[in-house]
């Protein structure tokens, strides 16, 4: 690890003030383009689609220059008045342009999804994250013997660059489709009756909501920047300890939680525009079935994700941080992730029928259990850290379990909780069994090659053996069917006709 945990910690006191600042800046529009896109080409209005894209990315490309402008000047107020921590300002004045490409790019996201395109997203999304770790990783090397506060700078302007190729890789793909898509506005018949006004208002009636329950999240973590350090120095530590404590809460283990939402998100990010589509055709069956096979996807990647990180935390953090202590906040958390993924899945499909403030009104709830258990736990000596990662299990599972009961109240949908829970949950017992045992006996395999390349081969292989494990009980017990595996582009065919050849495909 290049940067100590007190140089993550420096590194994610940046990031509750950028992601606040830039909920604010998109403003939930790229969920409303997604939404009011899907309506309009549903019902052949191609044009309205467009000018609905246009109009938005005017609106956001003007709010992402303000706000980075804002946080650009502002940076030593946010560092001292927000993150407790002068230092801090460095890295929020070097990560302040990413607000301006992330805005623009979310305009781009939103309106490829609501065509339910959703290659060049993850395509920009692959570009980004490539180019982040990569300028990053380079620039802290650079910057590392100037100080803790320039490598944090340096990691944060990582964001900045990433968001520059991910928006630059969206532009090349709507230059390559633009003509095919104004070829379907020109062949329109009807006008677009829509004013300039009137797309607008359409806009934020949907995005509004929407931007109140993005800025839940960044408020949570403010609150965990201001409320955890203070708590954790309440329970006897000092500065330098409590920010160390707090980097391997946000900046390691949170980080890993949020490993499994990548599919998740992309999931969830798809179901808009699907449930939209289903809504506005007016197919109820469409709409539950699509609501359940989202819902029972989450569960099956969750439900394995939580047993894995929970059995492998220590050696995960070995192998990612070198940090063996941040494993016993990972292992807290791990149970985190079934609530975590549930809660972005059930939300999409509350969005997707119109329901765009019942999942901030949930997360609302939750993030009250969650801020009144970690001011609680946080200061217990014993717990320190732990308590605030046990807070935020709770308040997660709060807003998804409400998520989930009223999704069930609106589409009608049935949960069946065989398929959706207890053969995941059977497949994943018999997955946590055998990584532990391959972890065991690869650990004592390659010790001779000494302990850090140990742990790191042993975690790597039973990671492996984890995943190969579950698939193949899951196909045992029935839980992925033929249509299932079907839906997995290119391997898809391959899985199926393996399965079927080995007699194990159930379904």
């Amino acid at each position: 690890m290049l940067i100590t945990d007190e140089g993550v910690g420096l590194y994610q006191m940046a990031y509750p003030v950028y992601s606040t600042l830039l909920a604010i800046s998109t403003a939930g529009i790229p969920t409303a383009i997604s939404k009011l896109v899907a309506e309009n080409i549903a019902h052949g209005n191609y044009r309205g689609a467009y000018r609905i894209f246009q109009t938005a990315l005017l609106i956001l490309a003007a709010f992402g220059l303000i706000i980075t402008v804002v946080l650009f000047r502002g940076a030593d107020y946010f560092a001292r008045v927000i993150a407790m921590d002068a230092r801090a300002a460095l890295p929020l004045v070097s990560i302040s342009p990413a607000i301006f490409f992330v805005s623009v790019m979310s305009a781009y996201r939103g309106f490829f999804q609501g065509q339910q395109q959703m290659i060049p997203t993850a395509c920009s999304q692959l570009a980004e994250q490539l180019a982040r770790v990569a300028f990053g990783l380079v620039l802290v090397m650079l910057l590392l013997p100037q100080g803790l506060e320039y490598a944090a700078a340096a990691a944060s302007f990582g964001a900045a660059v990433g968001a520059f190729c991910g928006l630059c890789v969206l532009v090349l793909a709507w230059w390559r489709q633009k003509n095919e898509f104004k070829r379907h506005i020109r062949r329109q018949a009807a006008a677009d009756k829509l004013s300039f006004t009137d797309i607008i208002s359409q806009i934020f009636t949907l995005a509004v909501p929407v931007t109140l329950g993005s800025l839940v999240m960044p408020l949570i973590s403010i609150v965990d920047l201001i409320l955890v350090p203070m708590r954790l120095r309440a329970a006897g530590f000092d500065a330098g300890r409590a920010t160390a404590l707090y980097g391997q809460l946000a900046g390691m283990a949170t980080p890993i939680i949020h490993i499994p939402t990548i599919i998740t998100v992309s999931l969830a990010i798809s179901l808009v525009p699907a449930i939209a589509e289903a809504l506005a055709l007016r197919k109820i069956n469409l709409l539950q079935s699509r609501s359940y096979l989202a819902m029972r996807l989450t569960l099956l990647l969750g439900i394995p994700a939580a047993f894995g990180l929970y059995l492998l935390a220590e050696p995960i953090c070995l192998l990612l941080f070198n940090n063996a202590e941040a494993g016993q906040v990972l292992a807290v958390l791990a149970l985190g992730v079934i609530f975590l993924t549930l809660y972005q899945t059930t939300a999409a499909i509350l969005q997707g029928l119109g329901e765009m403030m019942l999942p901030v009104n949930n997360l609302f709830w939750g993030a009250l259990v969650k801020t009144a258990v970690t001011w609680m736990l946080t200061a217990l000596p014993e717990l320190h850290v732990r308590g605030a990662a046990v807070a935020t299990v709770l308040g997660f599972g709060v807003a998804a379990l409400l998520n989930v009961y009223q999704v069930q109240q609106l589409t009608g949908m049935a949960l069946q909780p065989l398929e959706t829970i207890f053969k995941p949950l059977l497949a994943a017992a018999v997955m946590g069994a055998g990584v532990v045992i391959c972890y065991g006996y690869a650990a004592a395999v390659f010790s001779p090659w000494g302990l850090g390349r140990a742990n790191r081969l042993a975690a790597i292989c039973s990671i492996a053996v984890g995943v190969c494990l579950y698939f193949f009980c899951l196909l045992i017990c029935g839980g992925i069917r033929r249509e299932d595996l079907l839906l997995l582009p290119r391997i898809g065919p391959v899985l199926t006709a393996l399965a079927e050849r080995l007699h194990i495909l159930r379904g």
